[in-house]
């Protein structure tokens, strides 16, 4: 994932950003809005530390952004798989009930 994409998601992270950073309030993070070198003066401004660690920060969150990405995609992924077993298992439990009710009407009649 590029920070570009980041930047294009920004509101969807915002709140993780919030979540990472605590100092940096959510109005702030809006204000912003995804850009990386403003984050890094942000960060750099709000916790003391230096350029070179702010960047370090936000590629750290940058990967824990796509961590959580991929992982949700493997998610949905396994209720899709997980969705189709259910319905195949409850399509072939009718058709096993149907065939009984015939077998069964044509025993009786």
């Amino acid at each position: 994932m590029s920070w570009d994409q980041i930047e294009g998601q920004w509101k969807q992270r915002r709140g993780k950003a919030m979540h990472h950073w605590g100092k940096m309030m959510n109005d702030e993070l809006a204000a912003i809005a995804g850009k990386y070198e403003e984050l890094v003066g942000d960060l750099q401004e709000k916790y003391g530390i230096a350029k070179e660690e702010a960047k370090a920060q936000v590629d750290e969150f940058k990967r824990t952004v796509e961590q959580l990405r991929t992982s949700n995609n493997r998610l949905i992924e396994a209720q899709k798989v997980l969705s189709k077993q259910v319905k195949l298992e409850k399509s072939r439990s009718r058709s096993t009930a149907t065939t009984r009710k015939k077998r069964r009407a044509r025993t009786r009649g």
